[in-house]
């Protein structure tokens, strides 16, 4: 994969999937808290890139990228984004957050709107609640200690009680585990993006969003509940609210069920082409 240099001696690692001359703003995919840009799977990079070019990357800190250097913020992880967007030379992308990278849109979007072609804003929230802040502090812990493999176990807590349930899983876990987070550095780099989610809060600020904006939730999604998501959906004038229901709907809803997940991000993107 490609390297941007951000100066400083801090690089992000991306990559560009479909045609360069295909028409439409390109879509940028922002991971999740522990994810590397292979969490975003085969199924979901074709699907996208059928007619319009994908922009996936890694945070700093996870997969290829640099380490942390300094505190880390969702402001601080939307500056890291804005920096590949204007070194790239895209004008506006359609931006695809997902969790942590939800929140990372929604800063992103209120820092420079010009950027900005629309938004889908997938398993988010915009000011944490006690349910929500006793969960994130539960998945922090294993990390904090340097247990990556009970950080892995307690993230079982994105997916469905259906597929915890099922065989599929442990080949699932056996895929993925590569790639997570492998060295102590990355490890206390998580760390510090629970911490940034903790401190997660646009809610006031929500209502200054003016980019086409569509929500999608699962509703088993208990680590960004429905209820979360439907806030920031009321808070940012016309956005649409999709809930997603029946088996699969987790907070990993795009690996779950990759079909519907698509259906609802492309629908988003032809009502804004």
């Amino acid at each position: 994969m490609p390297i941007h240099s951000l100066g400083d001696d801090v690089d992000l690692n991306y990559d560009i999937h479909g045609d360069a001359h295909l028409p439409g703003e390109p879509v940028l995919l922002v991971t999740g808290t522990s994810a590397s840009v292979g969490h975003w799977t085969p199924a979901i990079i074709d699907g996208l890139a059928v007619d319009r070019r994908v922009i996936a990357y890694d945070h700093r800190g996870m997969g290829g990228s640099s380490p942390y250097t300094e505190p880390v913020s969702m402001a601080s992880l939307a500056a890291d984004a804005i920096a590949l967007l204007d070194g790239l030379g895209t004008g506006p992308v359609h931006v695809v957050g997902w969790s942590l990278g939800s929140a990372v849109a929604q800063e992103l979007a209120l820092a420079r709107p010009d950027l900005v072609a629309s938004l889908v804003l997938y398993g988010t929230w915009a000011r944490g609640e006690g349910f929500q802040r006793c969960l994130i502090t539960a998945l922090r812990s294993p990390w904090q200690h340097g247990d990556l493999a009970g950080g892995i176990a307690a993230l079982g807590v994105a997916f469905s009680p259906e597929l915890l349930d099922s065989p599929e899983f442990d080949q699932l876990i056996v895929r993925v585990q590569p790639l997570f987070p492998q060295t102590e550095e990355q490890i206390r780099a998580v760390v510090q993006q629970w911490d940034a989610d903790l401190a997660h809060d646009t809610l006031d600020r929500l209502p200054r969003i003016d980019r086409p904006t569509t929500v999608l939730v699962g509703a088993q999604d208990i680590l960004t509940p429905p209820r979360q998501s439907r806030t920031v959906a009321d808070a940012i004038p016309s956005a649409e609210f999709v809930l997603v229901e029946g088996p699969g709907s987790s907070h990993s809803l795009h690996v779950e069920r990759p079909g519907d997940w698509l259906q609802h991000v492309r629908a988003h993107l032809a009502r804004c082409a």
